[in-house]
């Protein structure tokens, strides 16, 4: 190589065939080239799939079927909720969750929070079918009715209630979710309203947070289902905390005519009013005659 060299500085340029008769190495820095872009495409590879398994990892980490902790069910609570099932749910949705024809739906994959609903709601178990099946005086208590929701939860898989409080959140962003989710069919003052085919929107007036928390994680019936990327798990506690807040607050002025608005209210009143004025005014005057 050192003779090619020199002889490249003698003649002012390199010539084709070297002194000593080898060929000079010409494909020597393409290749390292090469071989260099070659290492830095695998190694921008390497970078990105790394990149993408740690983002996956920590998605499949932190997030939950309902934004919120699941509870933990003992192995007593599904022994438990299975002897009730058997006694009380058997009949209609078999053996093995698979529902009957004609009696009942498949329970697999529901989840606790559905059952949670239809249970402590006493919608279940029903007296028969229909396109609306009415709240009533629930057959099962807190414990027996958690006891059953666990053991369809454990064969079934499905949406969980979140432990701890369901409200303490926004009130105020509360009351815009509701008016844009809700009062259309529950009305703004939460006493429900009748849709079509029979069905009716129930009223919110005895509904309990766990149960509002279900119906809109589960879409009991006709109800629409707001999962996390329409109602996230703080947005559903905020609907809540507006909800049971305002029905638990006594109106200022008295008795608000179902807060349909100081508007509609004082319209009321004077027409209520002037009315009873009239009438009175007429029987004194025929007391009189």
């Amino acid at each position: 190589m050192k003779e090619d060299f020199d002889t490249e500085d003698e003649l002012g340029f390199e010539p084709a065939v070297s002194v000593t008769g080898a060929e000079p190495r010409h494909d020597r820095p393409a290749k390292r080239g090469r071989i260099g872009a070659l290492r830095r495409r695998v190694g921008a590879f390497m970078v990105l799939l790394v990149a993408l398994l740690g983002m996956g990892g920590a998605y499949a980490a932190f997030a939950t079927t309902s934004g919120a902790a699941d509870t933990t069910n003992s192995a007593q609570d599904i022994s438990a909720g299975k002897q009730l099932y058997e006694v009380s749910c058997i009949t209609c949705h078999g053996a093995n969750l698979q529902g009957v024809n004609g009696r009942g739906v498949s329970l697999l994959g529901v989840g606790g929070a559905a059952v949670y609903f239809q249970v402590a709601t006493g919608r279940m178990p029903a007296s028969g079918q229909g396109a609306n099946i009415s709240r009533k005086t629930a057959k099962f208590n807190e414990e027996e009715t958690n006891q059953i929701a666990a053991y369809i939860q454990s064969i079934g898989g499905g949406p969980t209630l979140p432990e701890g409080s369901l409200r303490d959140a926004d009130i105020a962003e509360g009351g815009n979710l509701f008016r844009l989710n809700c009062a259309s069919c529950h009305g703004t003052t939460f006493k429900g309203a009748p849709l079509s085919a029979g069905v009716v929107a129930p009223s919110l007036n005895n509904a309990t947070d766990r149960e509002m928390y279900a119906a809109m994680l589960t879409g009991p019936e006709n109800m629409p289902i707001f999962s996390d990327n329409q109602l996230t798990p703080e947005q559903k506690r905020a609907i809540i905390t507006y909800v049971q807040t305002l029905k638990a607050s006594k109106d200022p002025g008295g008795h608000g005519i179902d807060r349909i608005g100081p508007v509609s209210e004082a319209l009321v009143v004077w027409v209520g009013g002037v009315g009873a004025l009239v009438v009175a005014i007429l029987w004194i005057g025929a007391k009189n005659e």
